[in-house]
């Protein structure tokens, strides 16, 4: 295993450009018996001029699957869904998601976190290839989750993995700590003090 066991841990980010903040705490929680993962943050920053401010929690399996989460914004957006952990997502009021059946992952717009989802889950070696993996993305100024293509390798187990968008040309390496999580996201986000 390249990662250490996870610890009730806090961390934050800033962007590069502009002003905003995400703060996390992620800790290892037992639900209903079982050994599982919560994370719970709060992102404040802005895009095309206009703010945003959210909070979110993320719960997965021991193993980094997203089986809930939800997002909700300062002025009363809310969204939250669950999954059986292996990609299958049902709305708050029970109703199936076929649409995005696969999505094993979510990522949340403006949060360098959610890339560490399958980064820890994957668990790849440089001989692992490329994951190509459908995301449940949320944007922040529709609210509205799609399904995103993305691709992760691994260049140095524990330590540094590419990020590339499939529908776009963008590439990015994101370094990790030893516990998985993003340290800097070249070009957007850089790890703060706590």
């Amino acid at each position: 295993m390249a990662f250490r066991p996870l610890l009730p841990t806090t961390v934050r980010w800033r962007p590069m450009e502009g002003d905003g903040l995400e703060h996390l705490t992620i800790a290892p929680i037992h639900n209903a018996g079982a050994a599982a993962i919560r994370a719970a943050g709060i992102i404040i920053g802005g895009r095309g001029g206009i703010p945003y401010g959210v909070t979110y929690r993320i719960d997965c399996t021991a193993d980094w699957a997203v089986i809930a989460f939800s997002v909700e914004t300062t002025d009363g957006r809310r969204l939250a869904l669950t999954s059986d952990g292996n990609g299958h997502w049902r709305s708050e009021d029970d109703k199936p998601l076929p649409q995005f059946d696969g999505c094993i992952d979510i990522d949340l717009y403006g949060s360098p976190f959610t890339n560490s989802l399958p980064i820890r889950r994957l668990e790849m070696t440089p001989e692992s290839g490329t994951a190509r993996l459908s995301m449940l993305y949320i944007p922040f100024d529709t609210f509205k989750p799609v399904r995103d293509g993305q691709l992760y390798t691994c260049i140095v187990p524990g330590k540094l993995y590419r990020y590339a968008a499939e529908d776009r040309d963008f590439t990015v390496d994101l370094p990790v700590d030893d516990d998985g999580l993003v340290i800097d996201y070249p070009i957007y986000f850089r790890r703060a003090a706590v």
